[in-house]
């Protein structure tokens, strides 16, 4: 491989105070869409009530569960909303509370994998740090996902560590969905939504991972393009399993404090002039990841594109 392109050639300074521009309208147009989903899923399920309608807003649930995760975690950032505190305020109660995911908590956390990405000391280095695996080892780890053993198993963590004092928005947020619900006569919708995080999203999240940073062609290196990966997802995947840019996940470790609604544009630049030529660090779609999730000398095995 030729010398790689430094960061600083491939996009300019002012380019990135640009990009590094944080856009009240667009955060909130985030924060709506995934909503207006949450919303939409039951709506469908609740006025045309069939096992289809009621199994397609399962899925979708799923998705935005993670899409949730994704702003509390864009809002940890500060690269949400111009001002921190309404980043502060969307991030714990908005978003983080129906996770039950604590925005100081997981800011402590998170600022580690930045930090620490791919080295033993990566908090989240145990998710991906056996990939690529086996076929066998794929399917055993995606059949536990859907079958509800790994949401049952996290489920039962949370109630395990259930504190008043610190889980409150957790419950309220519970206590307020099963009433709206049951008030519009649907209280049976409410059991979507733990089908959703018991069954679905699990998978999505594992899904995710493996395109973050399970694919890597080199964990142990310090270039983002080594040991971080982006994903090319069609409209449906970033409807249904990809939410909020997430797949731009390589821009975002090369530059965290850009919006996450700005990082496609970073990747159109980058990509453009030639930043990631000679490095596997971009799949196109989420069955190009799967495919690299599996190690290549597995019989049978068709080869990544």
């Amino acid at each position: 491989m030729s010398t790689p392109m430094k960061l600083s050639e491939a996009v300019t300074k002012e380019e990135l105070r640009e990009l590094r521009k944080k856009s009240d309208l667009h955060a909130l147009a985030t924060l709506s869409w995934n909503w207006g989903l949450i919303i939409g899923a039951f709506a469908i399920a609740i006025i045309w009530p069939n096992p289809l309608t009621i199994l397609a807003g399962i899925i979708i649930l799923g998705g935005r569960q993670l899409g949730l995760g994704i702003i509390n975690h864009d809002c940890a950032h500060h690269a949400f909303f111009k001002s921190p505190k309404v980043d502060e305020f969307v991030g714990h109660y908005l978003v983080g509370a129906p996770m039950n995911i604590s925005l100081p908590a997981y800011r402590a956390y998170h600022l580690k994998h930045h930090k620490y990405a791919g080295t033993p000391d990566d908090p989240d280095i145990i998710f991906v740090k056996n990939y690529p695996v086996s076929k066998d080892s794929l399917r055993r780890k995606f059949i536990r996902d859907l079958t509800g053993q790994t949401g049952f198993r996290d489920t039962l963590r949370k109630i395990r560590s259930f504190r008043l004092s610190r889980n409150w928005p957790w419950l309220t947020f519970h206590v307020l969905l099963l009433g709206t619900l049951t008030a519009i006569g649907a209280p049976w919708a409410y059991l979507m939504w733990w089908a959703a995080e018991l069954f679905v999203y699990p998978a999505i999240v594992r899904l995710r991972q493996i395109g973050e940073h399970g694919t890597a062609a080199d964990r142990s290196q310090l270039d983002p393009r080594l040991n971080t990966g982006t994903t090319i997802a069609p409209f449906w995947q970033r409807v249904l399993i990809a939410p909020n840019d997430v797949n731009y996940h390589l821009e975002h470790h090369m530059f965290a404090s850009i919006p996450p609604y700005r990082l496609k544009r970073l990747h159109q630049l980058l990509s453009s002039r030639g930043y990631y030529d000679g490095y596997e660090c971009i799949s196109h779609g989420y069955g190009q990841v799967l495919r690299r999730a599996v190690r290549r000398d597995e019989p049978g095995m068709v080869p990544a594109e």
